[in-house]
């Protein structure tokens, strides 16, 4: 399967919703009450989280799709938000990146990851991070080939869940 991958736009607001909450589910639903759950989407995965995002231009997203035009696949990448000491206000961050299931290993995780990573260096070499959940050694694995490497830990919450996630680096590099 080829994907095209492009920069989106306020347009794709309601689009990049509906595939950030159906990947986060697909990969992490079974964590969560469903309570916590619904209301973690509604707050991050909303219309209108994405559309504040799209319209602030310290932050972009790429989306992915599939021959039919359909969403596969999303990053977003801006400044680093991560409770690091280290973490400072020039560094960058890729923020999410989701493939929906069933067509990942396809090679569309690593085109949204090189426009995200060409987006975020396009002024120069800074540090980058990046969060994983501690039990996804194959994003690990990936993100460990982009020069990332193990900084921390912190907890992502979700409603009453507090989950283990690793916080990686990618120092500056001429």
């Amino acid at each position: 399967m080829s994907a095209t991958i492009r920069r989106a736009a306020p347009a794709d607001a309601a689009a990049l919703a509906e595939l950030g909450a159906a990947t986060f589910v697909e990969t992490f639903g079974h964590l969560y009450t469903p309570e916590d759950l619904q209301a973690f989407l509604d707050e991050s995965h909303g219309v209108g989280a994405y559309a504040k995002t799209l319209a602030d231009p310290r932050y972009a997203l790429w989306i992915a799709e599939d021959d039919a035009g359909r969403a596969i696949g999303y990053a977003q990448a801006g400044p680093c938000g991560l409770p690091h000491a280290d973490v400072r206000p020039e560094d960058g961050e890729l923020k999410r990146l989701y493939v929906r299931a069933g067509i990942q290993n396809a090679g569309t995780g690593r085109a949204l990851m090189d426009a995200a990573m060409a987006w975020l260096l396009r002024d120069g070499p800074r540090t980058l991070w990046l969060s994983v959940w501690s039990e996804n050694s194959g994003a690990q694995r990936f993100y460990a080939r982009y020069g990332f490497a193990f900084a921390g830990e912190y907890e992502f919450i979700v409603g009453a869940q507090r989950d283990r996630e690793f916080m990686y680096r990618r120092p500056a590099q001429a």
